[in-house]
């Protein structure tokens, strides 16, 4: 029996088209939503082009049932119309503290009662958000991996209040949209993979930032003797380097230093990563680095 049947996904960015395009591959119905019509204009050709990346990741992937995902996609920018009659709420909108909680006090406020609320906020902890939707028993994370298709695991993480049933079925959820279900069990800035990450990203961009090495090098150096397939300046670009300097803008010097560089020499000529063709690497329409 499936636990979530209908799943609204609240912004419709790079990752909330992956969640969305994910659940409904999985055969849920998928509202996606964000703030405007034109933002959704954006957003459908974004989900459009999930397809290719798809099918070429995905050696097994049927192509047809993809478009088929992507065509079922319901989109709206009307708040109270997206989460009416969801079973599953899950918020992907900008990593800041404030937008998020606005978000959520407005949702808790319109969503049926029985409706579950997830944030897939790769930073943020949700017992700093929990008490805006008005049902905190009912709130929890799970974070999701960019290229879901892919790196599919799928962190669940509640905060003390969390209704232990509530945290059960999305674990379940989790597993039923393909992803691997990690079970987070106690509240962790950064989850599993973040807390892994983080330190990563952070020792590359003050590697950079020192002029120690080019960006090129360092991802060279990190695949060659690790065997992954990507170097962290590969990684920024696919998280984007916009919510990479979000994040560095709130850390130390180095960091901060690292988030001024972005702004400087990549965001402010609308090089922002992967989405938008370039960043540290260019990019084809498919997004495959040239």
């Amino acid at each position: 029996m499936s636990t979530f049947p209908r799943v609204t996904v609240l912004g419709a960015g790079v990752l909330g088209s992956q969640i969305g395009f994910q659940a409904a591959l999985h055969g849920k119905e998928v509202t996606l939503w964000d703030i405007s019509d034109e933002a959704l204009d954006v957003a459908r050709g974004r989900a459009e082009a999930i397809v290719p990346d798809y099918v070429r990741e995905v050696p097994s992937g049927d192509e047809q049932a993809a478009r088929a995902a992507v065509a079922g996609l319901r989109w709206t920018s009307d708040l109270a119309d997206a989460v009416a009659g969801a079973d599953l709420v899950i918020e992907a909108v900008p990593e800041r503290l404030d937008v998020k909680r606005d978000v959520w006090s407005r949702v808790g406020d319109i969503a049926d009662a029985a409706t579950v609320f997830a944030t897939n906020s790769s930073t943020l902890l949700p017992s700093a958000i929990a008490d805006a939707t008005g049902r905190p028993d009912r709130f929890l994370a799970l974070h999701f991996a960019n290229h879901v298709w892919v790196n599919n695991t799928g962190e669940v993480m509640g905060h003390d209040g969390t209704d232990r049933e509530v945290r059960r079925q999305v674990l379940a959820f989790a597993e039923e949209i393909g992803m691997v279900p990690i079970d987070v069990l106690k509240e962790q800035p950064g989850y599993v993979l973040n807390a892994l990450l983080v330190p990563l990203l952070g020792a590359a961009s003050g590697l950079l930032v020192r002029g120690v090495a080019t960006a090129e090098t360092i991802d060279l150096t990190w695949r060659t003797a690790t065997g992954a397939p990507a170097g962290p300046f590969q990684i920024f670009d696919t998280v984007g380097l916009r919510t990479a300097a979000a994040v560095s803008a709130a850390g130390d010097e180095e960091s901060r230093a690292f988030a001024e560089m972005l702004q400087r020499d990549f965001i402010a000529h609308g090089k922002v990563g992967r989405e938008s063709g370039e960043g540290f690497y260019r990019y084809d329409e498919h997004g495959r680095q040239l």
